[in-house]
């Protein structure tokens, strides 16, 4: 009979890791006597990070001796005790190839049931001293799951473990835990999964993304269920050249761009939504280097882009003052994961200033397709002297049946006209949204400066609407993911310290950073943080795709091998190299 070796606990505490402090309760340690677990924990036990540890499904981990033994002999390592690998149980016998997902397990007072496998992150390498130990996990199929607490009580160690029901679809921990993380994820395994009840909501919404990516047919590669984006790979590698055939000034500092290809031939199909990547040739500068949304209509002949002038903006003032009708660029394929998702569903654009762009293409596509889905357009700036594309915008709005609309203007010209231009006087806000009444099952598209989506996005959220229909895209860089590091004020990308390097040129398209390789460096990942490159992370050894970044221009090497591989058109940051020069999408 199964049993219960030692219960462990841990609350979070500060370690240091790479000149940084790390916030981790990855160190558990075994109490004496019966301790109380209830829906969410154990008594005394405590989670450093919500995002990826802890909650109703990841209340209790479990890590079986079986494993221990394995790891001792396959590191060569004699060190181990209770709570090594962060678990709450240390078990005898429940190995993840025999447990199955939803199987019940009754252990002294209290109910269990298997949610999930583990998710593992760099912090248990920490903790072993191991830095690939999430990817060996992965790899020899040893993840260890997850309890949700059906019923709370008490345990202590030498509790025997009785199975009470087994879990619908017999899969087990292992092979959930490949279904995910491994190569190959054929659609009839993932059906069923998802017929599991048991199954925690981010593993099916995982496992919902694989199967809608599998729908495509060879067409979107990678592995959706990690990233979340499904989206075609890019119609061609690095740069093609482009004549700017025509060069419109649009409003107030405002600049459309029509470019065809220089070669003639066809543009393949892009998503509405999508953005190109321009490499500018400025006559007395560097090369620049800018990503801006296809503002048109998808026709295969020509894109456009709008671009505005900032003040201190070198692009925007090339364009503005020396690109001419006739010049060439250089434009990458179309990427990006903020698209028009297919529905006959409401569907709501909400953005601000020339955060109308990637929108104004999804609202041409609904256009052309005269589609009869509810659609809502709302749209803030100043006034119409900075409304680029009104009377488009207008046109395209009358020509689709469901259509409506709501302009803000923070402060009209002379001339403009409540009623007529705009329809309130203020800013795009919560307040706006609740009083339209716009459906909440809408998917929302929000654009525009990082307060107005942050604002709009907990405003979404609070009168009810799910946060899976709410998308965001955000012009130049991201913000970072770095689980259990300490935010730090966010200092401005930066030649990385010391000698520089003498490799490959690295361009960071977002940050407008160009810098060399450095071979005494692991990965992409730490020159991006050496240089202050808002970069997104969790695992480092290339296991999570946290860290998936659009490759625009050039090929990497990974050291370690990732366990599975990156989309076309991306890199995964953790665990590559420059094979000569590269343009990232950072």
């Amino acid at each position: 009979m199964a049993r219960l070796l030692s219960v462990n606990v841990g609350l979070p505490r500060d370690v240091e890791w790479q000149n940084r402090n790390v916030t981790t309760a990855i160190w558990k340690f075994p109490v004496e006597g019966p301790r109380m677990v209830r829906r969410l924990n154990i008594d005394g036990d405590g989670q450093a990070d919500r995002t990826g540890h802890g909650g109703e499904h990841r209340a209790v981990f479990v890590y079986q001796i079986e494993s221990y033994r394995y790891w001792e002999r396959h590191l060569g390592r004699s060190d181990f005790v209770y709570g090594q690998f962060g678990e709450n149980f240390t078990v005898d016998g429940l190995t993840d190839a025999e447990v199955c997902i939803g199987d019940r397990y009754r252990i002294g007072g209290a109910l269990f049931e298997v949610t999930q496998p583990r998710v593992t992150c760099y912090r248990l390498g920490i903790r072993m001293d191991v830095p690939e130990m999430a990817a060996l996990l992965v790899l020899h199929d040893r993840p260890g799951f997850y309890f949700r607490v059906l019923e709370e009580g008490y345990v202590q160690a030498d509790d025997a473990i009785i199975k009470t029901a087994s879990g619908e679809g017999g899969m087990t921990v292992s092979e959930i835990n490949a279904l995910l993380y491994k190569p190959l994820h054929p659609r009839d395994r993932l059906e069923r999964a998802l017929r599991n009840p048991s199954l925690s909501a981010g593993w099916r919404r995982s496992f919902q993304a694989l199967l809608t990516q599998s729908a495509e047919g060879g067409k979107v590669t990678g592995n959706a269920g990690l990233t979340g984006a499904i989206e075609p790979r890019p119609a061609w590698d690095g740069f093609r050249e482009f004549h700017v055939v025509r060069k419109t000034s649009e409003v107030n500092h405002v600049t459309s761009l029509e470019l065809k290809p220089l070669d003639g031939r066809l543009l393949e199909s892009y998503l509405p939504g999508q953005f190109i990547v321009l490499r500018l040739r400025p006559r007395s500068a560097p090369i620049l280097l800018r990503s801006y949304s296809l503002s048109g209509r998808a026709d295969g002949l020509h894109f456009r882009v709008t671009i505005k002038r900032e003040p201190d903006g070198t692009a925007g003032r090339f364009v503005c003052e020396e690109l001419k009708e006739g010049d060439l660029v250089e434009a990458s394929a179309p990427r990006g994961s903020f698209t028009l998702i297919r529905s006959d569903g409401p569907v709501a654009f909400l953005s601000a200033g020339i955060g109308m762009t990637p929108v104004l293409g999804m609202l041409h596509a609904l256009a052309a397709e005269k589609s009869q889905r509810e659609i809502w357009w709302l749209y803030g700036t100043r006034n119409s002297l900075e409304y680029p594309f009104a009377q488009e915008i207008r046109e395209l709005l009358r020509s689709l049946p469901n259509a409506h609309w709501h302009t803000c203007y923070s402060a009209p010209a002379p001339g403009d006209r409540q009623g007529a231009d705009y329809d309130s006087t203020g800013h795009l806000d919560a307040a706006i949204l609740k009083a339209l009444g716009l459906p909440i099952e809408s998917d929302f598209y929000l654009c525009g400066p990082a307060k107005f989506m942050s604002d709009l996005t907990e405003g979404l959220a609070g009168v009810g609407v799910a946060r899976h229909r709410i998308h965001t895209e955000l012009f130049g860089a991201g913000s970072s993911i770095t689980p259990g590091i300490a935010t730090s004020p966010r200092q401005p990308p930066h030649q990385p310290a010391g000698e520089p390097g003498s490799g490959g040129l690295v361009s960071f398209a977002r940050s407008g950073l160009v810098v060399r390789w450095n071979s005494s460096m692991h990965s992409l990942l730490d020159l991006a943080e050496a240089c202050d490159v808002p970069a997104r992370w969790s695992c480092r050894t290339g296991v999570c795709h946290t860290c998936e970044t659009g490759l625009i221009s050039g090929s990497v090497t990974y050291q370690p091998s990732p366990i599975d591989g990156a989309a076309d058109g991306n890199l995964l940051l953790c665990c590559s190299q420059p094979a000569g020069d590269l343009v990232i999408d950072l």
